[in-house]
């Protein structure tokens, strides 16, 4: 090999090696040019709601494969918190763009999307809203895209007042407490029943789910043997509660309600074991927040709260 050969071979190696080690950097679409990567953090999977949105979700990214790619997440059950946090680390230490989460807890969360946040992360916020407080101590804004809460169950709760005269005993069945969507849904019942004159007799937690929301309907009924009426903060509560009216033989007597809308409580709908349920558009309301995302990503728009749909939907 001459001399001249030898230059032009060590010319390209060095020209090779700088393309090798200069790689674009990540840009407002992601990293080096490719699609962003968004992250959908739910609660738990066992629940018909989230499985719908995680549906919805997937055929939202389906019909749009080049603009996001999508990692869906959930929680075993509605509870495990510590389970939720991980998630969220474990999306930022895969260097997804985005989350988009509907924490298990309004306050517990915060401090990791916090650090999700720090590491450059965009966090949208959906289906039950961040404490206020909390994340102001915190010094973090988070979008919160979701419907509200508190209208949606007064709507489900003047639909059952309708239905009961004045004064009726009524209890009510709560999610988790310390949820904002659980203290909303709450607060909407509370305001239809005495908008409408009834007496809540008590207001116990169901945690979100129907066994447990069974169990303490079922105590309930033998503690008020005169209740008349059933408000349930989600519909697995409301099966569960429906399930506790029939063991104790008062199916008819004792008017139940849910919130949500998912396919198992329709045929209670239907046979009139319940009769409202809210319905916020569990198929939709990932996409609203990823759009959200999205759309914050790609440096189009500032993270504001958007408030969705919220129907009541009737035997």
């Amino acid at each position: 090999m001459n001399a001249f050969s030898r230059l032009i071979l060590s010319t390209c190696v060095v020209a090779a090696v700088a393309l090798v080690g200069c790689k674009p950097k990540p840009g407002p679409e992601g990293q080096a040019g490719e699609r962003p990567r968004v992250a959908l953090v739910m609660k738990s999977l066992a629940n018909d709601f989230f499985r719908t949105m995680a549906e919805g979700a997937r055929e939202h990214q389906a019909a749009h494969p080049e603009q996001y790619e999508l990692i869906v997440n959930g929680i075993k059950n509605e509870t495990d918190l510590t389970e939720q946090v991980n998630l969220v680390e474990q999306m930022v230490a895969r260097g997804v763009d985005a989350i988009v989460i509907a924490p298990a807890d309004s306050k517990a969360l915060v401090p990791v999307l916090r650090r999700a946040q720090e590491a450059g992360v965009v966090v949208v916020n959906i289906d039950n809203k961040l404490d206020a407080e909390t994340l102001q101590q915190a010094g973090l804004k988070v979008p919160f895209v979701g419907p509200d809460n508190r209208v949606g169950a007064k709507a489900v709760g003047d639909t059952l007042a309708a239905e009961l005269s004045r004064g009726a005993k009524v209890a009510i069945i709560e999610g988790i407490p310390t949820a904002f969507n659980s203290q909303q849904r709450r607060a909407g019942f509370e305001d239809a029943m005495r908008e409408a004159g009834m007496t809540i007799v008590t207001v116990q937690s169901g945690s979100w789910e129907m066994e447990k929301a069974s169990t303490v309907a079922g105590a309930i009924l033998n503690e008020h043997p005169d209740l008349q009426a059933i408000l349930c903060a989600n519909d697995s509560m409301a099966l569960g509660a429906a399930a506790a009216v029939q063991a104790a033989g008062r199916t008819g007597a004792v008017k139940i309600v849910g919130f949500d809308n998912i396919a198992a409580i329709r045929p209670l709908l239907e046979d009139g074991r319940v009769v409202a349920t809210a319905d916020q558009h569990a198929d939709r309301l990932a996409t609203f927040g990823i759009e959200a995302a999205l759309a914050i990503v790609s440096g189009g728009a500032a993270p504001v709260d958007q408030t969705t749909p919220v129907d009541v939907v009737r035997r």
